[in-house]
């Protein structure tokens, strides 16, 4: 996402259709990754992202550089992501059987890394779904996406030392989580 200049970004913002793809084609999944990690769903996923660009393309005109273009993808992601989690989240409480409606993933795989690959997401996955909105935002934008503390602070628009306490008791509920074997 660091590679969009800002010609692109300026050409895009003008409503350039191909300096908006190649923003699209930067970014979408790094998006993409952030609202699986935060909705725990490839399909809200794909609807979160497209929500994000098309709130990208209509507000792209008033990014006025403030921040870097990623951190401003990150919170307009972050934010489309936990309003679509917690909407599915109130209309899953309507539902008896959860976790037959979460999709299985195929019982074959080419190889056995692929097999490993498939339980390490299924793990994180359950752990991350263990923690609050608010904690899992902070881990998936640290530990998986590599943001630094100020950019996690911009992006979901809090103190910084808002998101290092944040931090610290996610990790501490993980480690709990871990360590009862519930994972």
């Amino acid at each position: 996402m660091d590679n969009v200049s800002l010609d692109t970004l300026k050409r895009a913002s003008e409503g350039g259709i191909d300096a908006f793809e190649e923003v699209y084609k930067a970014s979408s999944s790094f998006v993409y990754n952030v609202a699986l990690r935060i909705t725990r769903n490839c399909a809200d996923a794909e609807e979160v992202t497209q929500d994000v660009f098309m709130k990208i393309y209509h507000s792209l005109k008033d990014f006025h550089f403030r921040s870097t273009f990623k951190t401003w993808v990150y919170r307009i992601t972050v934010n489309e992501s936990i309003n679509h989690y917690r909407k599915s989240a109130r209309q899953e409480k309507n539902r008896v059987d959860y976790d037959g409606a979460i999709e299985t993933l195929p019982g074959g795989y080419a190889t056995a890394e692929g097999a490993i690959k498939n339980d390490n997401e299924a793990r994180l996955n359950a752990l991350l779904g263990d923690l609050s909105t608010e904690h899992k935002t902070c881990i998936v934008l640290r530990e998986i996406q590599g943001l630094s503390y100020q950019e996690i602070a911009s992006a979901i628009n809090v103190p910084i030392n808002t998101v290092r306490s944040r931090l610290k008791r996610a990790r501490q509920a993980l480690l709990e989580i871990a360590g009862k074997g519930l994972v």
